[in-house]
């Protein structure tokens, strides 16, 4: 049975309430609203204004956004509102490799570049990453590390031919297009005898990520600097990482090449993509739609703004990235492992 077009129009309202609630969820994220109801039972307005920190009257108008989402339950009779364990692991628990909030704190610079996108749409060109407001390095990098904690050391690593095993007793490691640093901080802390370099075109990213260090006590021991993927210092690495970077770039071949130049001769680069597909058709699960807007509004429009040969967008598929890699002159080309949401592709000299 077709659709109806009354069941079409509800079915984009709901999009609209959710587009709305995102900015109720980047809120939570900032003052730590989901962090105050996580572990503190059920509890009145007040009580979670007391807890939060916030005006009384906007902790019960950001309740009930949050319960007619169902993000929050609430028992009337009781006037009281708590987080299931359910809730608290994709809203409340950092830990936690469902974490979800930190996405939203990005929408701001999204939202806010929808002129220079239209502008782009009708003329050409595209939008820079540093036309975005810096929330855009802070949530789109905090947004990948559940995801990264739980897979980085633990699985992506050692599917990477002998890699494990050389970093724990030393290596060179360069990070490219690093953001704010958190991969690159993981593989420095597991892999104490590691060398670890991050790089990014970005000042802001660079200046969160040195911050990060500090914060984790790590800035004597990883370096950040501002450099492109086309050309950054150093050679002999070990391991060179791009994560969810070649789709942003305008001349990814360039930058594959700057790889093959700055690796060990027998180095590996690893290259962590969406794992999102090329045909549209294959992009229907929860993550596949995030990515498809994604691409559409930022990665995109970013790798277009370098004015290169290419703007592949966050689903162009394994063939396309493989042959960006062949012509740069690698030979040997394997998906290493995937998760939900990444592909990990493994390319050696």
């Amino acid at each position: 049975m077709s659709e109806t077009v009354t069941d079409f129009h509800q079915r984009v309202i709901t999009d609209a309430g959710a587009a709305v609630r995102g900015l109720t969820v980047a809120i939570g994220e900032r003052l730590g609203l989901y962090k105050a109801l996580t572990g503190a039972g059920r509890v009145t307005v007040a009580q979670f204004a007391e807890l939060a920190d916030i005006q009384p009257m906007y902790a019960r108008e950001w309740l009930h956004a949050q319960v007619s989402a169902d993000y929050v339950k609430h028992d009337p009779a009781t006037g009281t509102y708590w987080l299931t364990d359910t809730q608290a692991a994709v809203l409340g628990d950092e830990d936690s490799q469902t974490y979800a909030p930190a996405f939203f704190t990005a929408l701001k610079a999204l939202y806010a570049t929808e002129d220079l996108l239209v502008g782009a749409y009708r003329k050409g060109g595209g939008v820079g990453w540093a036309d975005h407001h810096a929330s855009l390095d802070a949530g789109m990098g905090a947004y990948f590390v559940p995801g990264y904690r739980a897979n980085l050391v633990s699985k992506w690593i050692p599917a990477l031919e002998g890699m494990a095993e050389l970093l724990a007793e030393g290596g060179k490691v360069a990070d490219i297009g690093c953001g704010p640093g958190y991969a690159t901080l993981m593989i420095a802390e597991a892999f104490p005898n590691a060398t670890v370099h991050g790089y990014d075109y970005s000042e802001e990213a660079i200046s969160q990520a040195r911050r990060n260090a500090e914060e984790a006590g790590m800035a004597d021991r990883v370096t950040f600097e501002v450099a492109p993927a086309e050309g950054y210092p150093g050679e002999n690495y070990d391991l060179i990482t791009f994560f969810n970077v070649v789709h942003d770039l305008g001349d990814p071949e360039t930058a594959a090449r700057e790889v093959l130049r700055a690796l060990a001769p027998n180095g590996t680069w690893m290259i962590v993509e969406p794992n999102a597909h090329e045909a549209v058709e294959d992009n229907t699960t929860p993550a596949g739609r995030l990515f498809m807007g994604l691409s559409a509004v930022m990665c995109l429009p970013v790798a277009a703004a370098q004015e290169g040969p290419y703007a592949l967008g966050n689903h162009s598929g394994e063939p396309a990235l493989r042959a960006i890699a062949e012509k740069a002159g690698f030979t040997r080309w394997r998906r290493a492992t995937d998760s939900a949401v990444s592909a990990v592709f493994e390319a050696r000299p």
